[in-house]
């Protein structure tokens, strides 16, 4: 856009050797980097790195780089899968790995069908709350050169009697990346004149591409934020799984307790934490726990709220149950409200009910509505009455119990797993619900398979990091494991960093223009929130 600075320049450098090649190997923050004044080339008989930045604005450069290794020679391959059982259903599961008793037999009977096996043993990744060493044994069939080729392998045993899918080993993290795009831009808040701030565009209910929200706001750098709704059967679309907070007003309440970026004073205060979200309402001397802001009552995507079944703990994209639940709805809900069984109170600005009854209808501009299912109906139809008043008291907290204070210019967007902790990797992917040691059918692909990923970081300089790999291109960008994110968040000096929604989400806008490629077949994905680094004059 006319009157933006922009320096390009070519940088031809090692950098993160480790984290885009190897899970195993962690990288010093020291590590090469590309910046104003470092132009020069690092050589290595396998790794090359391509790097160009761009100064965006004064406190605002983009770094763009591929990342190739000459070693890594992935394929198409099969993969038998395990039998298993969800812990968290019952229900029949496949895991990619098994004990060895599994795949010992399993490596007999492939063998004995005239297939050729290879059994491949895995580890955990070093995260910081799952067991270490030997995770399972893979059990694979096959090198191909095509997709087709493995397809119909997989064909041939399916009808031999296994569960067999096709896979690309580049996304394996026991094997090297082919290749990475990915995209880092740096914002200096001591230098920056604008802002950052966490947006949901003003309607939480509604799903945006990230590049169409920067061309609205004029945004300078946009990335996708946190985890949000996307099917009927698990809520409202476009509504946060997750805590979401926009000009200093809490829109969704956390799943348990996970990482988040807090943008204080539109980001000149940016810090870190695990952040969890209680809210009271009161009607007289009758009060009642909110369990839900902007959700459809009873069902919690994400898991982690009180009462909910089958798990009160976090779990990525599950959808849990609440028999007994009330809702808080506010003005940004812009959809019309959930009907069914239950009551509801419409409150005026002031905390004042205008009318009580059944749920349905549209929040009122600037006011708000109470909706209950179960015994939070019951006490809705009791307390809620048409003149008193209902206050409602909400708080978000840090992992030391610190309240964490909302002014008009805060916001906050939150994702998960944790990846750096005060310059360390600490990765608590199963304490922030991504994975489980005791069901490998759960997060195994999710997270310690490369995928598209957007992560975000502060430095000791106190700049925000915000960095998208993409992935899922077999024979092109393959992403990140979250052991390797973590790796590269730590490379470039980050001192916290977490994990944002990734996948088909991750995109990068700069000046308003979609510059990464993601992974969904139709295009970039429209999402929930999204973080925007905007220019002093459209806030």
């Amino acid at each position: 856009m006319p009157g933006r600075p922009a320096r390009t320049r070519a940088v031809i450098m090692a950098m993160s050797l480790a984290a885009v090649t190897s899970v195993g190997a962690p990288v010093g923050a020291q590590a090469a980097t590309p910046g104003p004044a470092d132009a020069r080339t690092v050589t290595d008989s396998h790794v090359v790195s391509r790097w160009t930045t761009q100064s965006v604005a004064r406190g605002v450069e983009v770094r763009t780089g591929t990342v190739t290794n000459s070693a890594a020679e992935p394929t198409w391959t099969v993969t038998v899968e395990a039998p298993t059982t969800s812990r968290l259903t019952g229900a029949a599961a496949w895991a990619k790995v098994g004990p060895r008793s599994w795949a010992d037999a399993t490596a007999a009977q492939l063998r004995s069908k005239g297939f050729r096996p290879r059994v491949d043993a895995i580890d955990w990744p070093s995260y910081s709350d799952t067991p270490r060493g030997l995770m399972g044994l893979r059990v694979r069939v096959g090198s191909y050169a095509a997709q087709g080729e493995a397809d119909t392998a997989a064909q041939a045993l399916t009808a031999a009697g296994f569960h067999a899918t096709a896979e690309w080993t580049g996304y394996d993290s026991d094997r090297p990346a082919d290749k990475e795009n990915i995209r880092v831009a740096i914002i200096d808040p001591r230098t920056f004149s604008g802002t950052i701030a966490g947006t949901h565009d003003g309607n939480v209910t509604r799903r945006e591409t990230t590049s169409s929200v920067a061309a609205k706001l004029n945004s300078l750098v946009g990335v996708n934020a946190g985890f949000f709704v996307t099917a009927d059967a698990d809520g409202v679309q476009g509504t946060q799984a997750g805590l979401g907070a926009y000009d200093g007003k809490l829109e969704s309440m956390s799943s348990g307790a996970r990482a988040a970026l807090v943008l204080g004073d539109g980001g000149k205060r940016i810090r870190m934490a695990d952040l969890t979200s209680s809210a009271t309402a009161t009607a007289g001397k009758a009060r009642y726990e909110v369990q839900g802001i902007n959700r459809v009552p009873g069902t919690v995507r994400n898991c982690g709220r009180p009462g909910a079944r089958p798990s009160t703990h976090p779990w990525q994209d599950v959808t849990c149950r609440k028999t007994d639940d009330l809702v808080k709805f506010t003005s940004a809900f812009k959809a019309p409200l959930p009907t069914g069984a239950g009551a509801q109170a419409v409150l005026d600005a002031s905390g004042r009910i205008v009318s009580a009854g059944t749920r349905g209808g549209t929040v009122p501009a600037g006011g708000s509505v109470l909706q209950g299912v179960g015994s939070a109906a019951g006490w809705l139809t009791a307390h809620a009455k048409p003149g008193q008043r209902v206050g409602v008291a909400e708080t978000v907290r840090d992992e030391a119990g610190r309240p964490v204070r909302l002014g008009s210019h805060d916001s906050i967007v939150s994702a998960a797993p944790t990846l750096v902790k005060d310059g360390r990797i600490s990765i608590d992917a199963a304490t922030e619900g991504v994975v489980d040691p005791k069901d490998l059918s759960f997060g195994y692909a999710w997270a310690n398979s490369r995928q598209p990923r957007t992560m975000a970081g502060t430095d000791a300089k106190g700049r925000l990091i915000l960095v998208t790999v993409d992935g899922r291109q077999a024979g092109g960008s393959e992403g990140f494991t979250l052991r390797e994110a973590a790796s590269f968040m730590r490379s470039q000096g980050a001192l916290q960093a977490i994990n944002l929604d990734g996948g088909g989400s991750t995109a990068m806008a700069v000046n308003g223009e979609l510059v990464n490629r993601p992974s969904d077949t139709t295009g970039e994905r429209p999402v929930g929130d999204t973080i925007q680094v905007l220019p002093r004059s459209t806030r």
